[in-house]
């Protein structure tokens, strides 16, 4: 009996790990949309803003995601990173550019 129950605790705590990463994913691809947006606007200030809290989702979504999940939402974090410092030097084309970057890796990370 004990067994049993220490399957069904490890299976869904398993589970819930996996919910975690995705509910951070969905954040982290909503705000990269939103920094692509920005940057398409021509707003270097709002794209950071963005940038910065998709890398923030996107990071804690690295943190239970495994495989080729894992590789996509890493490049993603990096271009996100070159996003937020090209924004800071006010690149707007460039920064915008590795927005859509990480756009295309979080979604191939679902």
């Amino acid at each position: 009996m004990k067994k049993i129950s220490y399957l069904l605790a490890g299976l869904l705590l398993s589970l819930s790990n996996n919910v975690f990463a995705e509910d951070h994913l969905a954040e982290a691809i909503k705000h990269a949309n939103a920094a692509v947006t920005e940057g398409h606007a021509g707003s270097a200030p709002k794209l950071m803003i963005h940038a910065k809290a998709a890398i923030d989702h996107s990071l804690a979504a690295s943190i239970v995601a495994k495989s080729i999940p894992k590789n996509h939402i890493n490049a993603a974090s990096k271009s996100l990173q070159d996003a937020i410092d090209q924004s800071s030097i006010n690149q707007v084309q460039s920064a915008t550019k590795s927005a859509e970057t990480a756009v295309i890796h979080l979604n191939a990370a679902k």
